[in-house]
C-alpha cells in the first residue's frame, strides 16, 4: 500500500485541513511528524466544524492517530483538546491515540521566553505565535529538554528539569526576570502527567506494524515549506523542518516508507506574521483576496496577508520537498477577477533570477515579475469535475502546472470536503 507525505507548499494555511480529512478517510494511520500547537487545520464533518491544533486529522475519522517523535508537545494543551473534541462526541482512548514517548514537552517556561523575545525591542520579529515551540525546539537540540516518558519517573524528571533551568533562569536574568522555581514546574508536570502519560507509546514500533499488515499511513505535515528551518524564508520561520523529509524522521520510519509526496497550495498566496512576501498586494486586491478567502489564522485569529500565485516559490517548494503533485485550493476565490497576475520570475539588483536568495537582505530586495492571465466571470465554487470548470480557470490550472513543474492531481473549490475534484490518487502511487 502507498503510504503519502502532505506538505504545504507555501507560508502555511494553505487548506490542509481538509485535504488530509479527506484523504484520511482512505487511510488507516495518521502520523503528525513536526511543529506543535501552532497548527492550525479546521474540519468540517458531517456538518461539524472541528478546530485541531496538535491531533492529527485522523482523529475525527476514527483512525488510529499518532503524534510522533518530531513534535513537540504542550501537554496541557494536548490534554485541553482531548476535552474539547470529547465535548463534540468524539472520545479519544489510548487505543486510537498514540503520543511519541520520546516527543520533547513544551514547558510554562518556554511560552514565558517566547513572549519575552517577541516582546523586546530588539528591531526583529519573527512573528510567532507565541507558544514556546521555537524555544522547546532549542532544548531539544541542546540537549537539555523534557521528554513525555521522563514524567512517568520523578527522580528522572527531577534531574531533567534542573538541568533546563540552569539554561534557561540564566536567560531570564539576562531579560531582567525573576527566576523559575524548580519545585513549582516539578509539581505542575506531575498534576498533568496522569492525562497524557496513558497516550504515550512507541510509535516507531507501531508504525513499523502497520507497515508490515501494508496499512495506508498519511503522513500529516504542519506549517508550509516556506516556513522550513532550512528552506524557509530564514530568520522569518518555523522552528522545525516542514519538508516532506521530516516525515521520515520525525515518525520514526525509513525515507523508504514515503511512497509519495502531496503538496498543498492556494491559487494564490498568502502570510501570517513577518518576513518577505515578493507577490503581496497590500492594495485593494489583496483586501479582496483576504476577505472572500476568510484570511485568519485558525490557531491566533491574525489577518493573514494576501498576495497574488508566485510560481517562482512554489516551483521552489516543489524541488526541496520533494513534491510528486500539488493539491491547489480556493480556486473560488479567484471568481469575477478580469484579469489574475502570476509571479514568473524575480528581478534582483536589475537581474533576472528563478528562485528566492538565501540571504534575508537579498529576498526583502526582490521584485516580481508579473504574467497576466485572462479571468473569468463564472463561478467555480462546488465545482466538482473540469466539466464544471470555466475554460480560463482551466487554462490558469494549467500555466501554474508548467510554471511549478508539478501536476495539479487535486482540485478544492469551497471549503466543503465533497467539493473536490481528484485526477489522481496520491495512495495509487
Amino acid at each position: 500500500m502507498a503510504n503519502v507525505a502532505v506538505v504545504g507548499a507555501q507560508w502555511g494555511d494553505e487548506g490542509k485541513g481538509k485535504i488530509v480529512d479527506w484523504l484520511s478517510e482512505r487511510a488507516d494511520v495518521v502520523v503528525r511528524f513536526q511543529g506543535g500547537h501552532n497548527a492550525g487545520h479546521t474540519l468540517v464533518v458531517d456538518g461539524v466544524t472541528y478546530k485541531l491544533s496538535l491531533l492529527p486529522s485522523g482523529v475525527v475519522r476514527g483512525k488510529l492517530s499518532i503524534i510522533g517523535n518530531g513534535v513537540v508537545v504542550d501537554p496541557w494543551a494536548l490534554a485541553e483538546e482531548i476535552e474539547k473534541i470529547a465535548a463534540q462526541g468524539v472520545r479519544l482512548t489510548p487505543d486510537l491515540l498514540k503520543v511519541a514517548e520520546n516527543a520533547c514537552l513544551i514547558l510554562p517556561v518556554h511560552k514565558e521566553m517566547d513572549v519575552l523575545r517577541e516582546s523586546a525591542d530588539s528591531g526583529t520579529k519573527i512573528g510567532t505565535t507565541r507558544r514556546g515551540i521555537g524555544p522547546a525546539y532549542e532544548d531539544k537540540v541542546g540537549r537539555r529538554a523534557v521528554r513525555l516518558i521522563d514524567l512517568a519517573d520523578e527522580a528522572t524528571l527531577a534531574r531533567r528539569i534542573e538541568a533546563l533551568l540552569l539554561h534557561h533562569n540564566a536567560l531570564r536574568r539576562g531579560h531582567g526576570q525573576s527566576e523559575y522555581e524548580a519545585g513549582a514546574l516539578i509539581a505542575e508536570l506531575r498534576a498533568i502527567a496522569p492525562r497524557v502519560l496513558p497516550y504515550a507509546d512507541n510509535v516507531w514500533k507501531r508504525l513499523a506494524e502497520a507497515r508490515a499488515e501494508h496499512k495506508r499511513i498519511l503522513f500529516e505535515g504542519a506549517q508550509g515549506a516556506l516556513l522550513d528551518v532550512d528552506h524557509g524564508t530564514y530568520p522569518f520561520v518555523t522552528s522545525s523542518n516542514t519538508v516532506a523529509g521530516q516525515a521520515a524522521t520525525g515518525s520514526g520510519v525509513g525515507p523508504g516508507a514515503i511512497s509519495s509526496v502531496l503538496g498543498i497550495c492556494k491559487a494564490y498566496t498568502t502570510r501570517v506574521g513577518e518576513g518577505p512576501f515578493p507577490t503581496e498586494q497590500d492594495n485593494e486586491v489583496g483586501q479582496t483576496l483576504g476577505t472572500r478567502g476568510h484570511e485568519f489564522g485558525t490557531v491566533t485569529g491574525r489577518k493573514r496577508r494576501c498576495g497574488w500565485f508566485d510560481a517562482v516559490l512554489v516551483r521552489q517548494t516543489v524541488l526541496t520537498g520533494g513534491i510528486d503533485g500539488i493539491a491547489l485550493t480556493k480556486l473560488d476565490v479567484l471568481d469575477g477577477f478580469k484579469e489574475i497576475m502570476v509571479c514568473t520570475a524575480y528581478r534582483l539588483d536589475g537581474a533576472l533570477i528563478d528562485h528566492l536568495p538565501a540571504t534575508a537582505a537579498a529576498q526583502a530586495r526582490v521584485e516580481p515579475v508579473f504574467e497576466r492571465l485572462e479571468g473569468w466571470s463564472q463561478s467555480t465554487q462546488g465545482a466538482r469535475s473540469w466539466a464544471d470548470l470555466p475554460a480560463t480557470a482551466i487554462k490558469y490550472i494549467r500555466r501554474i502546472e508548467e510554471l511549478i513543474g508539478a501536476p495539479v492531481t487535486l482540485l478544492s473549490t469551497s471549503p466543503r470536503r465533497e467539493d473536490t475534484i481528484l485526477m489522481r490518487d496520491p495512495f495509487s502511487a
